[in-house]
């Protein structure tokens, strides 16, 4: 993998400054099957954005309304409460993932179904085409967060959703430069930051078992700014 450059990655706070509290955050990472392989989406984050110049999945913060707007079909229960014990605050996180990627990248993961009120840009315009998400058809990867010592913090999880069960066309707002599908292998060989190379290689582990649900999944976090994993 080529390693991102440390200019591209959120900077240090100050000595003494208290740690930033994490923001809540989700990806939905895209899969395309290709022959025997898998092929995923990814794209660029601009120089000034926070990850800049790397390639990540579609993303970002979790917004009041995600936690407010209704859904076509729910996440699996088991998968909100490994989220957390609130499961309007976990839901909060799948409806980001599937938001977020609809802004980044045009494709949607919705059916028939009724948002209800919301003056949210993206929501308003998903639920004027009759739709709501589809969180159903998510799958869990992991759990990430950012390091104490850096001033952008995100309390990230990561989601896996199949290109063909999505509709639209890929484009989005451009927040992402050089979107495209990769196979995965050459993926890895993207400019990367360490959570999202681990995330390529979970679902590398997962496709041979086909990307079954595990009892188990990834926790990604730091101690004293070393990568540190467990399942649990």
């Amino acid at each position: 993998m080529r390693r991102a450059p440390p200019n591209t990655l959120p900077g240090l706070v100050e000595p003494g400054q208290k740690p930033a509290r994490p923001k809540d955050s989700a990806s939905l990472i895209v899969l395309r099957r290709s022959g025997d392989g898998l092929d995923v989406l990814m794209g660029r984050r601009g120089k000034k954005a926070v990850f800049g110049g790397v390639y990540v999945f579609p993303g970002g913060k979790v917004d009041a309304a995600d936690r407010k707007v209704g859904f076509a079909s729910d996440l699996q229960l088991h998968d909100l409460k490994r989220i957390s014990k609130d499961e309007n605050r976990a839901r909060g996180f799948p409806m980001a993932a599937v938001r977020e990627a609809f802004e980044e990248t045009g494709l949607l993961l919705a059916g028939q179904g009724d948002l209800g009120p919301t003056a949210h840009p993206s929501w308003s315009e998903i639920g004027g085409k009759g739709l709501a998400p589809e969180l159903g058809k998510l799958g869990y990867v992991g759990h990430a967060i950012t390091p104490s010592k850096r001033k952008f913090r995100f309390n990230a999880r990561f989601f896996y959703a199949w290109e063909e069960e999505m509709e639209g066309e890929l484009g989005g707002s451009g927040e992402l430069a050089d979107l495209d599908f990769f196979p995965l292998e050459e993926a890895l060989k993207l400019p990367l930051v360490d959570v999202t190379e681990f995330m390529l290689l979970e679902i590398k582990r997962r496709a041979g078992e086909n990307l079954a649900p595990r009892e188990t999944y990834p926790f990604f976090s730091y101690r004293t700014e070393v990568p540190y994993i467990r399942y649990s």
